[in-house]
């Protein structure tokens, strides 16, 4: 696909290299072609699924349940040990089901490929042949499983879980589904933050406190930039690869150069958003703060040093996904740090 003038003008600001790997994508896409109806597949293996699954995204949704269940502890003692773990079972199972959602209809629309900088681990179906329909049964079944799940935390603590629930699950389907995915707009950073880094410690913290109490949302900040920046992440890697596939994503309207600016301004923010709630919420954990800002600064460091460009792709996903481990831990340290815990099983 020659570039035309009109393309010029809507690739402005991108090097010859840049423009040249536009250009590479959009003659991957022309190439290929959908399998033919009698193709033969590979048997779809556990080790396929777990890849799917995505363990290494995780921490998107353990650490936003973590957070709330210390708030919980804190604030509104005893915590159920029990409802904690089904809840964080639940969260494992909705991010599972992102990771997979996402996979599938990345690859039935084109968008993934093997000349993509990702590991074979995290392109199962493109470094595999196996039916792409069994990555989105895999898909569904998370969502129930999940759902299954639910109806016991449903049970205790009533239908504001049921709500919040429903209104993820939604989100979990749009953000990869459908003729405009949320991840293909730019609001899909922030989409997916409120979402996973939002509304899931609003949840648990309400199931296991008997409290709904939008301070949860509050406290949940830093895990709502945090999850964001997961995707902003992935994201500014992929401008080159997004352009030619039609997403609009909010590092291809900014650019690589802009958009790693406002990438560093959210970084800062998360270290400050941690800092100022613990001082004004949980103020005896400040304690715990100088050791949270000597852990994570040679993280942070490295980090911020990455040029978010393609062929360093790998290393800022698992970059940015240490960040979140680091600074999710000794926030929520520090919640528990203000005040005892009380456990029931």
């Amino acid at each position: 696909m020659p570039l035309t003038p009109p393309d010029a003008v809507r690739y402005n600001g991108l090097s010859k290299n840049a423009l040249a790997c536009v250009m590479c994508a959009q003659l991957r896409i022309l190439r290929r072609r959908p399998p033919l109806k009698d193709t033969t597949y590979e048997r779809f293996t556990p080790r396929m699924a777990l890849q799917l699954a995505a363990p290494h995204t995780w921490p998107a949704a353990i650490l936003p349940s973590l957070v709330a269940m210390c708030a919980a502890a804190v604030i509104a003692p005893p915590t159920s040990a029990s409802m904690a773990c089904i809840l964080l079972i639940i969260c494992v199972l909705m991010q599972a089901a992102v990771n997979t959602f996402n996979d599938y209809y990345d690859f039935v629309k084109g968008a993934d490929s093997a000349d993509d900088n990702v590991e074979e681990s995290d392109a199962t179906l493109i470094y595999n042949n196996v039916n792409p329909k069994s990555a989105l049964r895999l898909a569904i079944g998370f969502l129930i499983a999940a759902f299954a799940l639910g109806a016991y935390v449903i049970y205790v603590a009533g239908w504001i879980p049921l709500a919040i629930g429903v209104i993820g699950a939604v989100f979990v389907v749009l953000y990869s589904a459908g003729k405009t995915p949320v991840s293909y707009l730019p609001i899909g950073e922030l989409v997916s933050g409120v979402v996973m880094g939002g509304l899931i410690p609003l949840a648990c913290y309400q199931t296991l406190s008997g409290i709904f109490d939008l301070r949860a949302i509050l406290w949940a900040i830093p895990t709502i930039i945090g999850v964001g920046l997961i995707m902003f992440t992935n994201n500014t890697c992929d401008v080159e690869k997004d352009m030619p596939v039609g997403r609009k994503t909010l590092s291809v309207l900014l650019g690589r150069d802009r958009a790693r600016t406002l990438y560093h301004a959210l970084v800062y923010l998360w270290v400050i958003a941690i800092i100022a709630l613990v001082g004004l919420f949980f103020t005896p954990g400040l304690i715990v703060i100088p050791f949270m800002l000597l852990a994570v600064y040679p993280l942070i460091k490295a980090l911020l040093s990455n040029p978010l460009a393609p062929q360093s792709r790998i290393g800022a996903m698992a970059q940015i996904c240490s960040v979140n481990v680091a600074l999710g831990a000794f926030y929520a340290a520090a919640i528990l740090a203000a005040g005892g815990i009380t456990l029931v099983i």
